[in-house]
């Protein structure tokens, strides 16, 4: 197995540091006849070996290294180097044995600094008895919480870091995602006192970002590739970048237009219309966190159009993929039979 030797009498000092040396990744796992994990050797365990100039393999191997489940997903062990700070770790089953060496430097994955702001505070109150005991982002779509659905979109993506901004009933959220470990993302609550409407909770953020937020609300489905939104906000140099979905309405009538002095100019019947409406996730750079007053009660419409008074850049881009609204219980039951129909 690559990255790895199996320990036997055999197998010398000198041996581990040239296989070591040979795989010219810092590091090595040992594993037994069996297969099972004892232990790895790393550069520094083989510097400090020689600075004490003791040759010992017992005393050689780290016997208790940092490992994984070989059930993690690529997202959940990318997560827990960044936060252990490595860029390698062993990889076992439930048994101990190891199934492989992950490397960082063997994949092409990038794991985002955005920080994912998600408003999961509203009442949910056109869903009736769904939203009685339980929060609107922890109603069920297909088995699971509708909010889970979009950590586990995000994280697949890449990105690892949540606040979702809590209000009504909120322990149900906090109890189930606790602080993110065992859906691979880390989770943090901005937890409102009081309902502060759709962008209101960003006044209770208060830490420096060093790259742009993404915002959106919890009742919200879609496949959007957040990474290409992330890029074309980047790319336009905008202070928000609103998404946009194009909605049409059919006018059930004849439409009639006149030149002002009651006579006709024109019927068009049941004419269609559309136009660009906002589908609930945004793009912000931290500086606009200074535009909100604490506390204050404030929708997101209202902080765009400040936006926009006070000289921001703010534009749009449009989802073309899939995308809905949780809103009703026929929109539920209607995302449902889409997401069983995906699979």
């Amino acid at each position: 197995m690559k990255y790895a030797i199996k320990l036997n009498e055999e197998v010398s000092f000198d041996q581990i540091v040239q296989q070591v040396d040979f795989y010219g990744v810092g590091f090595i796992a040992v594993v037994d006849d069996l297969g099972y994990l004892v232990g790895v050797v790393s550069d520094g365990d083989i510097r400090r070996a020689l600075m004490r100039d003791d040759r010992s393999i017992n005393n050689l191997i780290n016997r208790n290294p940092e490992t994984i489940s070989s059930s993690a997903s690529i997202q959940q062990v990318c997560h827990r180097l960044k936060k252990i700070h490595r860029r390698h770790i062993p990889v076992v089953n439930q048994d101990g044995i190891l199934e492989r060496v992950f490397l960082l430097d063997d994949i092409d994955f990038n794991l985002k600094e955005n920080t994912v702001v998600i408003m999961a505070g509203g009442l949910g109150t056109r869903l009736g008895d769904l939203t009685k005991d339980k929060p609107k982002p922890m109603v069920h779509l297909a088995g699971r919480p509708m909010l889970e659905h979009t950590i586990e979109l995000l994280r697949n993506q890449g990105f690892y870091k949540f606040k979702l901004c809590v209000n009504y009933k909120k322990e149900k959220i906090i109890e189930y995602f606790k602080d993110g470990a065992s859906f691979g993302v880390e989770i943090d609550y901005v937890e409102e006192q009081k309902r502060l409407g759709t962008a209101g909770a960003l006044s209770l953020i208060n830490e420096h970002f060093d790259a742009p937020l993404v915002v959106m609300n919890a009742d919200i489905v879609t496949n959007l590739d957040f990474s290409e939104l992330v890029q074309f906000h980047e790319k336009y140099n905008q202070d928000i970048t609103t998404c946009v979905r194009t909605y049409t309405c059919q006018i059930p009538f004849g439409v009639i237009s006149t030149d002002g002095n009651n006579h006709i100019k024109d019927i068009e019947e049941k004419p269609e219309l559309q136009f660009l409406v906002s589908a609930g996730i945004y793009i912000l750079n931290p500086c606009l966190l200074s535009n909100t007053r604490k506390d204050q009660d404030l929708d997101m419409p209202e902080f765009i159009k400040n936006a926009i008074e006070s000289g921001r850049k703010c534009g749009v881009f449009e989802i073309t993929g899939y995308w809905a609204d949780l809103g009703r219980r026929e929109d539920i039951e209607k995302a449902e039979t889409d997401i069983l129909n995906s699979n």
